[in-house]
């Protein structure tokens, strides 16, 4: 079922208010035309920016999807990651159809956030998980630990990240957003067991795309 457009994410008033507000100046100047065009891009913007209510009743030891989208690779993480103990990676990316609201993988506390400026290629690039900009965070549960890397495409203008170290997070709660077309990818340790496959579609917050395996 199609996700509502409400609520909606705060960030994208000023998207949905200016062409808004602008096509209607326009309109009573005679410019049709124009602000047709404009109304337009709003209503893409009221749509692009939807926030909706996301649940799970996945097990506790369930790894859920940080974002909405399509998973593009299931693949080794470059050699630090691994070294800090996130071997395994997930990347999915979002399409300026889909959601780009971002929600926590798991419940815990941040232990690390960072962000990092960067060149603009297309998400879907290997590239682009290192040279874009992008925030890291890194998440320490009670089952076990995880990081993840919002990562602004070609498209994407800004990487919004809403946490800081020491804040307590719940299990699919929003941690921030990115402007149109992105990706997020995220890493593993090498007791997770991933549950998803390459072109598989995942729901931010929903789909569960890994496991930590019981002791």
């Amino acid at each position: 079922m199609r996700d509502p457009l409400v609520p909606f994410a705060p960030e994208g008033y000023p998207f949905v208010l200016i062409p808004t507000v602008a096509g209607l100046f326009l309109w009573l100047f005679g410019y049709h035309g124009v602000a047709a065009v404009l109304w337009a891009i709003g209503l893409f913007c009221l749509s692009f920016f939807r926030d909706p209510a996301r649940t799970s009743d996945a097990g506790a030891h369930a790894i859920l999807a940080p974002a909405d989208g399509k998973v593009i690779a299931i693949s080794p993480a470059p050699a630090a990651l691994a070294a800090a103990g996130f071997p395994q990676q997930i990347s999915i990316f979002m399409s300026p159809l889909n959601v780009h609201v971002n929600r926590a993988p798991i419940g815990g506390r941040v232990t690390e956030v960072r962000w990092s400026p960067g060149a603009k290629w297309p998400a879907f690039r290997d590239k682009a998980s290192d040279l874009n900009e992008h925030a890291f965070v890194r998440l320490e549960g009670e089952a076990g630990s995880v990081a993840y890397k919002q990562i602004a495409g070609a498209v994407a203008r800004r990487v919004v990240c809403d946490l800081a170290v020491g804040d307590q997070v719940q299990r699919g709660q929003r941690v921030g957003i990115i402007k149109f077309s992105s990706r997020v990818d995220l890493y593993l340790p090498p007791e997770a067991e991933v549950t998803v496959a390459v072109g598989q579609r995942c729901r931010a917050g929903v789909t569960v795309v890994a496991h930590f395996r019981h002791p």
